[in-house]
């Protein structure tokens, strides 16, 4: 290993860099926009939930009702409306997201003591959304039927009605249970392995395409020696781009650091050079930009995005998918992440993480290497 040659070479790439401001607006800017855009466009927080009321009972105990759910924050009362066909409407038009029925007879069962009734009506084509807003829904009416049960006893001089279990909740990490403090961790993995492996994705082949690359061939200058020096260049960029991201994550949009910064870099460095070289190894392979580039988008977009946990819980994944998961190292950055960001945890907690990216940095970078050491045949 020669340091004058991988500087050499390094310098070439930081040189080309430079001169092609596109490309370098492209890798600096780019992550901040996705950034910001995901940041504020992407939540899985279901509040305001658009609502429509039908009371047939119209009576001051529905009304009561009613006003049950304009005071939570979790419904957006549209309106009160005096038929089916008007909830039906609003539902198949998007606007509506719940509606609220209240039968003739709600009062009268209520003051007699009987079961009163109530319909909720669901637009189910987003399931999720559906099911987190009908638990919203159904947890507001049984604390206010254990409220108007309690009240009629207390009438009776039958003391307060208390529940035989007192649940008393402590949420750990995510207090305020923002969606935002558990995407945008995750996002910053992402948007590292999407930049990292299209960036290097180009440069091998750009080489092949020019007829560059038989020039640097017949030179004493090794395969590590090219890996590494084309590596650096991108691995600087690469360390802008996470500081962008953390300061954007941290200072933006509030997301608290728990953990200790020194780590978060040092694991971020080992995603990066595996990444890096996963899109060296590409550009080897194909010797085509627009291949290695399509490859490079196939093999870090989609699996970051959708295998990673990013958003969509691995574990409720079939077990084929989870099996796969594991060979993709953005899984493993994710839950290096979200461990140093929200629960503050390090080496201890996260060494099997830091392991296989290790491991998966040494297994792409010899790949790499071996590659460019079949010259040119």
């Amino acid at each position: 290993m020669n340091l004058l040659r991988t500087r050499a070479v390094a310098r070439k790439e930081f040189l080309h860099i430079v001169r092609d401001p596109r490309s370098l607006a492209l890798a600096l800017g780019l992550p901040l926009i996705l950034l910001l855009l995901f940041g504020h466009a992407l939540t899985l927080d279901v509040d305001q939930i658009p609502t429509l009321i039908y009371d047939s009972d119209k009576s001051p105990q529905s009304r009561e009702l009613g006003r049950l759910f304009q005071g939570s924050k979790y419904f957006q009362v549209l309106g009160w409306v005096d038929r089916y066909e008007a909830i039906e409407r609003k539902i198949d038009s998007d606007d509506c997201l719940l509606g609220v029925v209240v039968p003739r007879d709600y009062s009268r069962k209520l003051l007699s003591g009987e079961e009163a009734e109530v319909q909720l009506l669901l637009d189910g084509s987003d399931s999720n959304t559906a099911s987190i807003a009908l638990g919203y829904a159904e947890s507001m009416l049984q604390a206010y039927a254990l409220e108007l049960r309690s009240a009629a006893l207390n009438r009776k001089g039958a003391g307060q009605l208390t529940p035989p279990v007192e649940p008393r909740l402590r949420v750990w990490y995510n207090s305020e249970l923002k969606s935002r403090n558990y995407i945008v961790p995750g996002l910053i993995a992402v948007i590292l392995m999407i930049i990292a492996a299209l960036l290097t994705s180009l440069t091998i082949a750009r080489e092949w395409e020019m007829g560059t690359m038989e020039q640097l061939l017949s030179t004493p200058l090794r395969p590590a020696e090219l890996v590494l020096g084309k590596l650096t260049a991108f691995f600087s960029l690469g360390l802008i781009d996470m500081t962008v991201a953390v300061v954007v994550g941290v200072f933006i949009f509030h997301v608290p650091l728990r953990g200790n910064a020194f780590f978060l870099f040092f694991t971020a460095c080992i995603f990066l050079f595996g990444a890096l070289c996963w899109g060296i190894m590409l550009s080897a392979v194909t010797r085509s930009q627009l291949l290695a580039y399509q490859l490079g988008m196939l093999s870090s977009f989609l699996p970051a995005f959708i295998l990673s946990g990013f958003i969509y819980s691995i574990e409720n994944m079939p077990v084929i998918i989870r099996m796969v998961t594991h060979i993709f190292p953005a899984r493993y950055f994710v839950t290096i992440l979200k461990g140093i960001f929200l629960k503050g945890v390090g080496m201890q907690v996260l060494w099997d993480e830091v392991a296989f990216l290790v491991v998966f940095a040494g297994i792409v970078f010899f790949l790499a290497t071996r590659k460019l050491r079949q010259k040119l045949a």
